[in-house]
């Protein structure tokens, strides 16, 4: 389980965080369902979905700081309990207020569990090892992302959508609590016990300023969370479009794991992607593709032609996500990167609050499918910014060179070598 070891560890990561997606993934359409079927409207969806990233917008911080130093995997478990337990109490709520609070324990687990398995991503493997790594991570979430929606659709497609919408939720209970069954003893001491002494002190926290402060931490923020709210109201709405356009759950459910497969695929071609382009023009050309082909999602097409659009979507998307968690893991300082990781979730969970909640007003003055336009523009944007990003620029580029700070930094020692292959030992 050592960096450029065995990968283990990170098989039974991916294979728990396609549960704890799927359950997720399954939950978030079904939510909207049910909440349409107690009476709500495109604003009240958008509350419901806004709520659902509101807890972890206060909890990510802490909980960064404290996995900086000590152990990642606890955050796993609890994260499973709270996703599993948010999704079937939906299922039993009867009211748009017990939704919305259920939702929100929802995403705190959601939040607690990707802490967890992102510093841990980082923590076990070797900086040039990341950009690989965090994309087969982030490939759970997209097969999560690929069966979920198509159970919902599966499930809710009836004329009762208030019964077969809270059975959905049911199952995607259950779903999340099968997560459980890989997260025995995933995390390997030795790394674990290293990471915990800070270089500046056990204890001792870098101050959010200067992590906010460090090039490539902001960037790689903005672009995850533009990523992150396409992605996020791409779920929500799209069964509020599919509703306005008389198109059935179970199509709409299938679009949207056309939209994860697309992801999957990118996903695993994300290495030599990155061999040709670089981080920074891969980051800003697919961020260009999918602000125009989000915008295209908001045109009355046939449903073939949405198919297509939903694919390229995701294609793109699945780039963001991987390769922004790098660009802040290896510009953030060495003792504060779990901390730097849940800044970056802070700026997605402020994304989800903000977008679905800007969408439901936007939808409600011009229409359920004017949301794709503003996340059109919102994407634009992000690939001005992904031009300036710091990254590798080529194949050859080493570990060092990725995150900017580490390639300035001056030949050690023999001295400071010896230290480091007795640190070595040690571990």
């Amino acid at each position: 389980m050592r960096a450029g070891g065995n990968r283990g560890w990170l098989l039974r990561l991916v294979v728990a965080f396609s549960f704890a997606q799927g359950a997720v993934s399954m939950a978030r359409p079904a939510v909207s369902y049910r909440a349409l079927a107690l009476g709500a409207d495109e604003r009240a969806v958008g509350v419901i979905a806004g709520v659902y990233a509101l807890l972890p917008l206060f909890a990510a911080v802490p909980l960064g700081r404290r996995t900086d130093h000590g152990r990642c995997a606890p955050l796993l478990p609890v994260g499973v309990i709270l996703i599993s337990g948010g999704c079937a109490l939906s299922g039993l709520a009867n009211s748009l207020a017990a939704m919305a609070a259920w939702s929100g324990a929802m995403g705190l687990g959601h939040l607690c569990f990707v802490i967890g398995a992102q510093s841990l991503v980082a923590r076990q493997s070797a900086p040039h090892e990341q950009d690989r790594n965090f994309g087969h991570f982030t490939i759970g979430a997209s097969l999560g992302q690929l069966v979920g929606p198509v159970l919902a659709g599966a499930v809710v497609d009836g004329s009762d959508r208030a019964d077969s919408s809270a059975l959905a939720l049911l199952i995607s209970g259950a779903l999340g609590a099968v997560a459980l069954t890989s997260l025995w003893r995933i995390e390997q001491q030795g790394r674990q016990d290293a990471a915990a002494k800070s270089p500046t002190g056990q204890g001792s926290r870098v101050p959010l300023g200067r992590i906010l402060g460090t090039r490539g931490v902001p960037a790689g923020m903005f672009i995850s969370l533009s990523v992150l709210s396409a992605t996020d109201i791409l779920t929500a709405y799209l069964p509020v479009v599919g509703d306005a356009r008389g198109i059935a759950p179970a199509v709409v459910g299938v679009l949207l794991s056309l939209r994860a497969a697309a992801t999957i695929a990118c996903r695993l071609v994300l290495t030599p992607l990155l061999r040709l382009l670089g981080r920074p023009a891969l980051l800003t050309l697919t961020c260009l593709v999918a602000a125009l082909t989000c915008a295209g999602v908001a045109l009355p097409v046939p449903v073939w032609t949405l198919g297509l659009l939903l694919a390229v979507l995701g294609f793109c998307l699945g780039v963001g996500q991987p390769l922004s968690m790098t660009t802040v893991v290896q510009a953030a300082p060495d003792d504060a990167r779990s901390t730097a990781l849940a800044l970056r979730l802070t700026g997605n969970r402020l994304g989800q609050v903000a977008a679905p909640a800007g969408a439901g007003l936007v939808a409600g003055v011009a229409g359920v499918a004017a949301p794709f336009v503003m996340l059109g523009a919102l994407l634009l944007v992000s690939a001005g910014v992904a031009l300036r990003a710091p990254g590798r620029t080529g194949p050859e580029a080493g570990p060092t060179a990725a995150g900017g700070r580490e390639a300035e930094a001056p030949p050690p020692s023999r001295s400071a070598g010896r230290l480091a292959l007795r640190r070595k030992g040690d571990t």
